[in-house]
């Protein structure tokens, strides 16, 4: 660069200075930026606050948690087996305010409801506690800028204006809103067979999203009491005149829902009630992802209106009267502070996860299982009743076990500095209906924020990180890599269970169950020689001449095996070390993890983002 470049390199530089002090701007300077303090904003800054990293929130409300706190939906769904890294954390948390697991059992639909009131309490205590990380609200971005090191973000709270450098910038929007931003490339609505490779997608791709929820939260003011709402405008009862009769679609040979029934489906504690009834009751068709916000503030006005004329129906037509409107929100209206999106833009990230993926993780052309470091085991559950022009797509009946998301789906193609989380990742449409439950973008969040932090202390770019440097963090931070129901975070082969089957040496079996899907590891099972023979050889060239048996593998058996991929290994010394474990000839499951890890360390191998070895 000349004299005459940097010269007028640095009056610009001036001018933008006093450009911005002109503007009464204040600027920050921060290595991470999430916009978006909802579920996985707020574990994105936890987790990279946590590895040092200075991190800073901005959220629009004055609430953390988004979906499961300001958008009222305090009823967990699914991973009540898998309560990985700061989910585990958040409802243990959970558990210590109200007195145990069995005082958040109280509604039907989940094992753990709560009042949303305490869940942003219980999360604003957890950032609290975290030195590294700063909040922002009432502060809305208004523009996204790329730059050379990074990021500026502009935003605004009332008359006061910021413009934040950020060297990444976490996407934790309800919607997607910064990747768009940002141009990084995104999906929208449903995709067609021929993009995915899914035999359940519609022919042809359309732009229409999941029906949204403006949730409400009642509460039970006693026996006698009149908490009776004045009656909606365009109020009518025949929209809602079968929500007391739907049946259970994940059951079999299930019968009609009564009317108590339905009420309890939220149940919280201390008397209150989420009401987020999915047929003929408060949700609401609206396609509003790509209007502006004032557009959608507009449209969101039917969503408040349809919910409340909801409530009117069950407290007049059904009579439950002594249901009013909890206070919990403090805003004019009662109802929470934003809506229950349950769809938003999609990524098209490194990698992209079709439902193909979860149905058979461990027979597909990339092992993506290897990259993992977020894991569920609710349904995909798609809800498009609204929508008349919605295809028809039996969503339940879409089978799969409990899963893993790779990271890479966090991660733009063809965009630097970026990486979105909540309910945008680079999955498809299909697979979206599973992966937007609270505790899967819980997990996005921490993983995002892994990310980040990772690719900061290794001045780094995003896509040239360690795949395995994040997961080691993720998992001593008691996060699962692989969803398996029966070796807990408590149990002393957790870790290396969960490394070696990050591998694939050793593999669990899934299951596909109700609500709630499995994948189990058996780790006080046997093993035969041949199936860790195959399992070994995903890892060991040398092991392809190798010959072994259908027998129960031995001490004696492994002990030849390891010695086979590296022959510094003692046979002797193999099984005097599996001597310490277990005094049993036949080798279990848990053992023989514990053992590759220590001997071997496969885990440490480089992989790419699509599980491949470099």
């Amino acid at each position: 660069m000349n004299f005459k470049a940097i010269s007028i390199f640095f009056l610009l530089l001036l001018l933008r200075v006093h450009f911005v002090k002109a503007q009464n701007t204040e600027e920050l300077q921060v290595p991470i930026l999430v916009v978006g303090g909802g579920a996985s904003g707020v574990t994105a800054g936890l987790q990279a606050s946590r590895l040092g990293v200075e991190t800073l929130i901005i959220e629009e409300t004055d609430w953390l948690g988004g979906m499961l706190t300001a958008a009222g939906v305090a009823a967990i769904d699914g991973n009540h087996q898998l309560p990985s890294g700061l989910w585990g954390e958040f409802r243990q948390k959970l558990y210590d305010y109200y007195g145990g697991a069995n005082r958040v059992e109280t509604g039907w639909v989940s094992n753990t409801l709560f009042e949303p009131v305490v869940g942003n309490k219980i999360l604003k205590e957890m950032c609290a506690n975290s030195p590294n990380l700063k909040i922002l609200y009432h502060t809305t971005y208004t523009k996204v800028t790329k730059v050379a090191n990074g990021w500026e973000v502009y935003a605004v709270n009332g008359a006061k204006k910021y413009m934040i450098h950020a060297t990444i910038l976490i996407d934790c929007t309800e919607l997607g809103d910064i990747m768009a931003a940002a141009k990084a490339d995104f999906f929208l609505g449903m995709d067609s067979r021929q993009r995915t490779g899914e035999i359940y997608a519609p022919e042809k791709s359309n732009d229409i999203v999941q029906d949204l929820t403006y949730v409400a939260i009642l509460k039970d003011f006693g026996k006698g009491t009149d908490k009776t709402i004045a009656k909606p405008l365009g109020y009518n009862s025949a929209l809602f005149e079968q929500s007391c009769s739907v049946a259970d679609q994940a059951e079999k040979n299930n019968g009609l829902l009564a009317c108590e029934k339905m009420i309890t489906y939220g149940k919280l504690p201390n008397g209150k009630y989420m009401i987020n009834w999915p047929n003929h009751g408060n949700d609401i068709y609206l396609n509003i992802v790509a209007k502006t916000p004032s557009e959608r503030q507009k449209e969101l006005e039917k969503a408040k209106n349809h919910t409340l004329s909801f409530i009117y129906y069950l407290q007049t037509a059904l009579g439950f009267k002594n249901l009013g409107l909890s206070d919990e929100f403090g805003t004019k209206d009662n109802l929470p502070k934003i809506p229950y999106y349950r769809e938003s833009r999609r990524l098209d990230g490194l990698v992209n996860l079709s439902v193909n993926y979860l149905e058979q993780p461990f027979s597909q052309e990339f092992p993506l299982y290897r990259t993992g470091g977020i894991v569920g085991d609710y349904n995909i559950d798609h809800h498009h009743l609204k929508n008349p022009e919605a295809p028809k797509i039996d969503f339940i009946k879409i089978k799969v076990p409990s899963y893993n998301v790779p990271l890479g789906a966090l991660i733009p193609k063809n965009t630097s500095n970026l990486v979105v989380a909540e309910k945008s990742i680079a999955v498809s449409n299909i697979v979206a209906g599973a992966t937007r439950l609270q505790p899967v973008v819980l997990g996005v969040g921490q993983a995002a924020g892994a990310l980040a932090a990772v690719s900061i202390l290794e001045n780094k770019a995003l896509n040239a990180v360690d795949i395995r440097q994040v997961q080691l963090i993720l998992l001593k931070a008691n996060a699962y890599l692989m969803p398996y129901i029966d070796v807990k975070t408590t149990d002393p082969f957790f870790m290396a269970v969960q490394k070696i089957g990050a591998t694939g040496i050793l593999k669990g079996k899934g299951n596909s169950y109700k609500w709630a899907n499995q994948t189990w590891f058996y780790p006080d099972h046997s093993i035969s020689e041949y199936d860790l023979l195959q399992g070994l050889k995903s890892y060991y060239p040398v092991m392809s001449n190798y010959q072994a048996s259908g027998a129960d593998l031995t001490i004696q058996e492994f002990a030849k095996m390891l010695h086979e991929i590296n022959p510094a290994l003692s046979e002797i010394a193999i099984q005097q070390k599996h001597a310490v474990l277990s005094d049993n000839k036949v080798m279990k499951r848990k053992h023989i993890a514990i053992l590759i890890d220590a001997l071997l360390n496969p885990f440490e191998l480089s992989i790419d983002w699509f599980g491949n070895l470099k």
